[in-house]
């Protein structure tokens, strides 16, 4: 198995999906599109891994590579291969399969709870346990791409996560998120943490370690059902 991500910040990694690869005995390589690296050939790798990152998808002018990016998930996905994206990930996809991405009414950062929706696979549904708390850092969404399943709500947030076609999935929220990454997160983009109802502060963000342990049990297990 070949997993191939892309990054598009230094601080933003795979987290808790490098372990579980490793552990699959997958292969990981990477396009890291701040450095300007190059995109590989899609004879090159089995899954697509598009990660989070503070830029908005619709900021081409700032950063040039996202038209270069969003053509190529477009030709994967064409191709039929699996995709999975995290965050500006799912937002990327759900652009490139025809759908608004879009200012949120609520910045979400922290720890919130989403709601697996009815609509989602049971496969889904049963990976998840209700109302598990998940890690959040968002201040855009995405109208559901058409022909998608919604998969995932939050209060703050309807459109949490949907999957189309039964092997590309956008995630709003993080899974992968580990004590380590989040700490990055918070160190390179702490300006954000402001007063709103749906941002906890930094303390509060760390301060519980069994809810990494959770949401990295539930990663391996979407990993593992993505991979199928």
């Amino acid at each position: 198995m070949r997993i191939h991500y892309l990054q598009h910040v230094p601080f933003e990694g795979l987290g808790s999906i490098e372990q579980w690869a490793l552990s699959t005995g997958a292969s990981i390589s990477c396009s890291r599109l701040f450095a300007d690296e190059s995109l590989p050939s899609v004879d090159n790798f089995d899954y697509l891994v598009v990660m989070g990152g503070p830029m908005n998808i619709y900021e081409e002018n700032t950063y040039p590579w996202l038209a270069r990016e969003k053509r190529f998930i477009h030709e994967v996905i064409t191709t039929g291969k699996s995709v999975l994206g995290i965050c500006l990930g799912a937002q990327l996809i759900a652009n490139v399969l025809g759908a608004a991405v879009y200012r949120n009414k609520e910045k979400e950062i922290g720890w919130f709870p989403v709601r697996i929706t009815e609509e989602a696979p049971e496969e889904i549904r049963a990976l998840f346990p209700v109302d598990l708390e998940v890690m959040h850092w968002h201040g855009d969404t995405f109208d559901l791409p058409k022909d998608s399943i919604l998969m995932a709500e939050s209060q703050a947030c309807p459109h949490q996560g949907f999957i189309y076609d039964n092997r590309v999935v956008g995630l709003q929220f993080h899974l992968e998120t580990t004590r380590e990454s989040l700490q990055s997160l918070i160190i390179n983009c702490g300006d954000e943490i402001v007063k709103a109802p749906y941002v906890q502060q930094a303390p509060v963000m760390l301060q519980d370690e069994s809810r990494f342990t959770a949401i990295n049990k539930v990663m391996g297990k979407l990993l593992t059902y993505w991979t199928r």
